[in-house]
This record gives C-alpha cells, structure tokens and sequence, in this order.
C-alpha cells in the first residue's frame, strides 16, 4: 500500500523516527515534510506548505501517517477531497498540553488546542507511550473547562475510544560495533556517568549536578560524559561543570556523528535521567543498549519501559529513585560496588525489542488492519 508520511517538524527524534519507518516498511513510503524549526510556525501554518507538497505526489495515497505537530483539521480541508475517503493516523511524538513550559513563559492555549482538534479530527490516534496517552486524556477536561460554554466535554470519550499505544522504533543496530568492542575491553578505572540529554530545563540538569556535586563532596570516584543538545537554556550548568570536572570529563557537547556517539555510550557505566516530565526517553534507551545501567525516576515514562522483574532488585542495583535524595544514596552505592550494576545482555534485553527491524512487523501490520477495517466501516462502503 502506499502510505503519506506528514511531518512539519523534520528534525531531532520526529527526522529519526520518519527515517527508521521509512527505511524499514515493507509498503511504499511517500513524504511531505518541511524543516525542523520554528514549531509554532509550524504547528499554525505548516498545514498550508504541506498541503502543497502533497500536490506533486501523483500516486494514489491508501493511508495518510501524520505527526503532532501538524494541524491535522487544516491539513485535511486544504487537501479535500483527495484523501476524503482515506484513513487518517495521527502519531503523537509530543503535546502542547502536558509539554513543560519555561519558567519564563506561559502556556499557550492556542497550540493545546490545535492537537485537540487534531486528534479529534483523526481516524486513528497513537501515542509513544501509555503515560503520554495517559497524561493527554486526563489533561483534556482542563483544557476544555477554560473555554465559556459549547465545551463539548463528551468528545474525551470519542478521543479515547480510538486512542492508543505504539512505540517509537529505534535505529539500535547502529550500536552493535561499539557494543562489540565494549565486550572485549577492560574495566574502566574510574566508574563513568553518562547524561546524552538535551541540556534544557525540562531535563533538570540542576538536580542533577547537585548529586554529581554531593558524590563528588563525599570523596566519591568517577568520570562524566556530558553529551546531548546544548542549544539550551541551561548550558551555564554545564560551564560551571567543566570548571569543576574538566579533568575527569570525557567528552563535553553534542555529537552529531552515529559512531562517535556509539564510542561514548559504551564507555559509559552509568546514565541518570533527573528529567521532570518524559513522553519517551530515546537518549536513554539507548545509552541502556549499549551497556549503561540506568538510574530513573519512578514515574513519568519509565517504569512501563523496564521489565517488571528488574523493578525489584536483588543481586543487582537499583534503577529507579524516589527523590534527590534517593538518587544520590543509590548512586553513592553504585559507584562504590556495593550494589552491582545490570550486566550487559539484560541491559541489552530491555529494549531490543524496539529496534526498527523488530518492531516494523507490528506497524506494517496495523497499518494493514486500519486499511481493511476502515474500508470495511459501512459509512465508507
């Protein structure tokens, strides 16, 4: 079948998702995509650039796959009536509802309300995680109360009716090499942290740093690498870290290159999200691959995504904290072997799962069964 791929935002996790579904399905994959910036702009006006692009796609068009970011009901009316007759899927990467905002900033209603109507408008809506999906329906009613009267409140039911949960695939395989070679190397010397998070408040890279300072205050050994995006707002924490650490710091910045991020992640023993709110934790599913033992908070994303019997640890660490505290005397214990670190092939278990060439069954499939029942719906026959 052929299938519509629309995405505003080309960039970040939303290019490497498209990527890995298009390179991995077995239907034919068409794109109507545009620049990953400016995701207001996006999110208000790209329906109308996209719209265009689908214009000089001739080939008749079976399903169309559409992110978050895109307003769907403007997509849909700009190319009426061409896909009229034609399943509509929203994916949801993100949402405007529950998406932290800066402590400088507001919430813009206005952007909330374009995914309402986008997944109101959907035929079928998936979410990246059971907690995003979670977090989205119970948001909802909030949204919806601010407005005067015509509140249609009852369209919840109908947005959950047709909800549900997908993970993104990931692109694992491009780690094996340097898996490989963490398999034949040496201990390192000193125990290795890892953050490959973007450096962004939403992140909380101050909590963090107030652990790796009581560690480091308690005469605790180890080593930093400090990657992830830095065009954020929190890069001085970071700066004053480098003046801290800047010797026992291995790598400091964002890596652009696949294998030099590969090299990092299987130096790494350890990576720690301090994240205040997590749809889906790409960054650290895959520092989990490639050997690092995770260190969560117990709540947002994360425990749905580590097996249940790794969430109570016997002969091996912990991976979840409850608070700053918490972390830091687990952490303290991790580092100084009293608690031993996950090995290797049940790192490697957790998530193998999501890789692309596993997991492309599952949406090849459901994209199948979205074509044969929505044609089968007696309001289209």
């Amino acid at each position: 079948m052929n299938i519509l791929l629309v995405e505003p935002f080309l960039g970040g996790s939303h290019r490497a998702f498209i990527d890995g579904l298009s390179k991995h399905s077995r239907h034919r994959i068409f794109k109507a995509t545009m620049k990953g910036s400016h995701w207001k702009w996006r999110m208000s006006g790209g329906a109308v650039t996209l719209a265009e692009k689908t214009g000089e796609i001739t080939e008749p068009i079976d399903l169309v796959f559409a992110s978050s970011m895109t307003n769907l009901p403007a997509f849909i009316a700009l190319t009426n009536p061409r896909f009229a007759r034609v399943p509509i899927v929203l994916y949801m990467h993100e949402n405007q509802l529950t998406q932290p905002v800066p402590p400088s900033e507001e919430r813009d209603i206005t952007y909330c309300y374009i995914n309402y109507l986008s997944v109101l408008a959907a035929d079928f809506v998936f979410f990246n995680s059971d907690f995003h999906k979670r977090s989205f329906l119970d948001a909802l009613p909030g949204l919806l109360a601010q407005f005067p009267d015509y509140q249609q409140s009852e369209s919840i039911g109908r947005i959950a009716a047709k909800a549900d949960l997908l993970y993104p695939g990931l692109d694992l395989r491009v780690f094996d090499e340097a898996v490989n070679r963490r398999k034949l190397r040496i201990r390192n010397e000193r125990p290795v942290i890892v953050w490959n998070q973007r450096w962004s408040f939403d992140k909380d890279p101050e909590k963090f740093f107030r652990v790796i300072d009581k560690l480091d205050d308690a005469e605790t050994t180890f080593d930093l690498i400090l990657a992830g995006d830095h065009q954020h707002d929190q890069a001085p924490l970071f700066e004053q870290a480098w003046k801290r650490y800047g010797s026992r710091i291995l790598h400091y910045g964002f890596v652009e290159n696949n294998q030099q991020y590969s090299n990092l992640l299987q130096k790494g023993d350890f990576v720690i999200s301090t994240s205040q709110h997590e749809f889906f934790c790409t960054a650290v599913m895959e520092a989990v691959y490639c050997g690092c033992h995770p260190m969560l908070p117990r709540s947002l994303t994360y425990p749905e995504l580590i097996p249940k019997t790794l969430q109570q640890p016997l002969l091996h660490g912990p991976v979840f904290y409850e608070d700053e505290t918490d972390l830091f005397r687990k952490m303290k214990k991790l580092l100084d072997g009293t608690h031993k670190k996950l090995p290797l092939p049940t790192l490697q278990s957790i998530n193998r799962d999501l890789d692309w060439s596993r997991i492309i069954t599952k949406y090849d499939d459901i994209f199948d069964k979205i074509k044969r029942d929505y044609h089968h719906r007696p309001e289209v026959e």
